[in-house]
């Protein structure tokens, strides 16, 4: 069995309005994403959502203007790319989407043999998550056509990272 794990697909940053938006790179990589999701479900296949959410004085807004709160319309799941019933989503507040966060356990309950990565920011919270899959030994593909940055250079140098310091695979 593998997971796909689709990290931070957020209005804040994939809608032109949103508080952080991405770019147009970012929502370019939304059809990619949509096709590898449907892949995903037509397999059974474990379909896991990573969402930025934070409380409304987080200690990131030091870093970044305030984007994804919790309960507001930004830190929603783009419509293109909705979950289903029994789909996962699990909540993060800050890069890596196992730091304070349940990802761990439900990974652990799916036992993937492969774990799939796509999504926002390539130099952030993918290559976060992406470290901590690795430092638990998972077996790792991140997509190119299926991640973004705001930042090209950074996005060029954590595809470089994940591939020769984590040994993921990016295909």
């Amino acid at each position: 069995m593998k997971a796909l794990l689709v990290i931070d697909m957020l209005k804040d940053f994939i809608d032109k309005k949103g508080a952080l938006y991405c770019g147009d790179e970012a929502r370019a990589i939304v059809p990619f994403i949509k096709k590898k999701v449907s892949e995903c479900r037509s397999c059974a296949c474990k379909v896991i959502y990573i969402c930025d959410a934070h409380d409304k004085d987080d200690a990131e807004f030091k870093v970044f203007k305030p984007h994804c709160i919790k309960g507001e319309e930004g830190s929603r799941i783009i419509d293109e790319l909705s979950p289903i019933k029994g789909e996962t989503i699990v909540k993060k507040s800050r890069y890596s989407g196992f730091y304070g966060t349940e990802l761990d356990a439900v990974l652990k309950n799916v036992n993937p043999d492969v774990v799939e990565v796509v999504g926002v920011c390539t130099s952030i919270c993918v290559m976060d998550t992406v470290g901590g899959l690795r430092n638990r030994d998972y077996k790792v593909v991140v997509y190119k056509e299926g991640v973004a940055d705001f930042d090209g250079e950074a996005h060029r140098f954590a595809l470089r990272r994940m591939k020769n310091i984590y040994a993921a695979e990016v295909v």
